[in-house]
């Protein structure tokens, strides 16, 4: 029991009382509600203190084969950095790049996705079995890159569980219009005694889409004083994108856990908008073809996972996973070789959770990474660097139905030794929250935390033309940890109809990293230093699901959401902060058939940075059909139209806004077929 008081006095510190010795247990709670993401212990969606979304393989059945960001975009509080539809990292509440930690299995990808927008992320959606977003402050399980969010692709490559069948899986596919796209996809598992067996597979293909408006934006061609081209092109060159991965994984399952290992490899080629390098004309009047560029992503890694659950000592459940992977990131200048980034090592951690008394959960765990990172090439602004980290933490939770309290505390160790120098930082990051329930279907949350989050290679070491950001980068040796202390308000309502969630936040930074211009100009390309500053973002998601009318199995239900984060610092505004957005979609289903209407509104962004655009505000229309045959079980049909009223849409949160809209009005077509 001292043991137990201890590591809570150490997580949650003096302002928390100590556990009544007379508490009751916490009500039990739907295991298909459960986060994995949020705890090391079970926590359900509605008894949550942050901002949380979850995407089920049931919406990822018929999502657009897509990006990350991409296909994240729609959700409050999310946005995409659209660097093309090759490459698309999620932004969380106006913070992208090294601020937003993206895992598989949750444990980090080993990629080089953080460093550019160019860089895509090495995880696609199709392959997940679910996706979980925590939106704010993470950074007390998963490092100083959660400080701004996590977004955790979870995968069934590694099976938990025995199945419930000797064989299962599933298999998907569809066809687009607006980009003549092509996907297909699917997953089998099968047991052989305690022994379970997985494979599975993706395979997209997609061509330039077709855009609604000349591909520079008015304000671009203003300012170059240019003109739009008539007629302008249907299609934004150079938006193609062919991927393709394969994984396979075995796993022992017993009564008291599991031990399996998995492997997975991705290939993909994508075009990137607008990065192109132009030849002079020899001799005149014939030009030389423009040679766009092209980007080529390959990566192998390997998993390890595992759960002991059974008695030791104060713990109960032993639980670990780790990665290697050894990723290749080139970009071709037409048919040459030009830069090439590599990122190779592996990442693990060990939770030991607590037997829950009480009402009372928590855990102990260790987390340690080493990466290497290089760059060979004209463009390899950032020196050959390796990364090594170490962490341990612990969070603990005390729920006594009608209230309760948590807290957490991380210490961390980070390494960067590069050709140019070294750095390492020890930072310590905590939280404390309480929560009530103060009548049937309310909870109440609030939360203060302070995190830290050391510089990465990029902020520290950088010093080079960056085409994909158009600058050359000049990072600086001396800076100093960025510390974010943040206050979030949750208050969540359920009943048999209505589903809300309200999410209000304000994080202060000290020592906020940002990329300012200097003035000067270097090879035609601004210069941008990487400094410090204080930085304040504060803002809302709200989310609400109401059934209008039911009947039987069949209902009409209306869903709505907005979000909405403004951003100032003693620089002035931060670049690329997303504006806010309101949505509401109509919703119907029965036993067999479904059907939706949804309407976005995103409105105009003026405040902007130094060398930012403002951007227009536009009204996204969507609409799509499901038909689940009775003769064919298992197997969906669906039809969707996206962007139904073709409008010019560009988003803010992209580099590359000015000169790629988004793709203009497309009919998609496919099925899912699950046994």
């Amino acid at each position: 029991m001292s043991l137990r008081r201890l590591l809570l006095a150490a997580a949650c510190g003096p302002a928390l009382i100590a556990l009544p010795a007379g508490a009751q247990e916490a009500s039990p709670v739907d295991l298909d509600q459960l986060v994995i993401t949020a705890a090391p212990f079970p926590i359900s969606m509605d008894s949550a203190t942050t901002s949380i979304e979850v995407i089920g393989r049931d919406q990822l059945d018929i999502a657009p084969p897509a990006g990350l960001g991409d296909m994240l975009a729609g959700v409050p509080g999310l946005r995409s950095s659209s660097f093309g539809p090759g490459a698309s990292r999620p932004v969380v509440r106006g913070l992208a790049g090294p601020r937003v930690l993206v895992l598989n299995n949750g444990v980090g990808l080993i990629d080089a996705s953080a460093l550019s927008p160019d860089h895509q992320v090495a995880s696609d959606p199709g392959e997940a079995q679910r996706i979980e977003i925590l939106r704010g402050p993470a950074a007390l399980l998963y490092g100083g890159s959660a400080i701004g969010g996590v977004v955790n692709v979870i995968d069934d490559r590694i099976a938990r569980r025995a199945p419930d069948a000797a064989v299962s899986g599933r298999l998907n596919g569809s066809v687009g219009s607006v980009d003549d796209s092509r996907a297909i996809g699917g997953a089998l598992a099968f047991g052989a005694g305690p022994l379970v067996f997985t494979l599975d597979g993706i395979h997209r293909q997609s061509d330039d889409y077709r855009i609604s408006a000349y591909p520079e934006s008015a304000r671009q061609l203003a300012e170059e004083g240019e003109t739009a081209e008539t007629p302008f092109p249907k299609r934004l060159e150079n938006s193609a994108v062919d991927l393709d991965a394969w994984g396979a994984g075995v796993s022992w399952v017993g009564s008291d856990g599991y031990l399996g290992v998995a492997v997975k490899h991705t290939e993909t080629t994508y075009g990137v908008p607008g990065h192109a390098h132009e030849e002079p004309p020899v001799p005149p009047p014939v030009p030389e073809p423009e040679e766009f560029v092209t980007i080529g992503l390959e990566q192998t890694r390997v998993d390890l996972r595992g759960e002991w659950r059974g008695a030791l000592g104060p713990f109960d459940t032993v639980r670990f996973s780790g990665g290697w992977a050894d990723y290749t990131h080139t970009e071709f200048e037409g048919d040459e070789v030009g830069t090439r980034f590599f990122s190779d090592g592996w990442e693990g951690r060990l939770e030991l959770v607590q037997a829950a008394r009480d009402g009372w959960n928590g855990a102990v765990g260790v987390q340690a990474l080493k990466r290497d990172f290089d760059a060979a090439g004209d463009e390899a602004y950032v020196p050959r660097t390796e990364i090594a980290e170490i962490g341990v933490f612990t969070l603990q939770r005390v729920d006594l139905n009608s209230w309760g309290y948590e807290g957490g505390l991380r210490l961390d160790r980070r390494e960067l030794k590069s050709t140019v120098g070294d750095r390492d930082f020890s930072s310590a990051s905590g939280s404390v929250g309480v929560f009530a329930r103060p009548a049937a279907g309310w909870f109440l949350g609030l939360s203060l935390s302070r995190t830290s989050r050391a510089p990465t290679e990029a902020e520290l070491f950088a010093d080079g033309p960056h085409i994909a950001t158009r600058g050359y980068e000049i990072g600086d040796p001396d800076l100093n940890a960025e510390i974010a202390t943040s206050l979030e308000g949750t208050i969540h309502y359920g009943d048999d109809r209505l589903q809300a969630d309200l999410h209000l936040f304000v994080v202060d930074y000290d020592g906020f990293i940002d990329l300012a211009p200097t003035g000067a100009v270097d090879d035609d390309l601004d210069v941008f230093t990487y400094v410090q500053t204080n930085a304040r973002f504060h803002g809302f998601e709200a989310e609400a699901s109401f059934r209008v009318w039911q009947q039987g199995d069949r209902s009409l239900s209306l869903d709505l959401g907005a979000d909405y984060v403004r951003a100032t610092s003693d620089l002035g505004p931060p670049s690329r902060i997303p504006p806010w957005a309101v949505s509401g979609k109509l919703v119907w289903q029965d036993a067999q058939l479904g059907g939706w209407v949804e309407l976005r509104r995103v409105a105009s962004q003026n405040r902007v940075s130094d060398f930012e655009l403002p951007s227009d505000s536009y009204t996204l229309l969507n609409a799509g059909a499901t038909w689940a045959p009775s003769v064919l079980e298992g197997v969906k049909l669906f039809v969707e139209g996206r962007n139904l009223g073709d409008e010019e849409i560009r988003e803010h949160a992209s580099f590359l806004k000015d000169i790629a809209p988004q793709p203009g009005r497309g009919v998609r077509a496919g099925f899912s077929y699950r046994f």
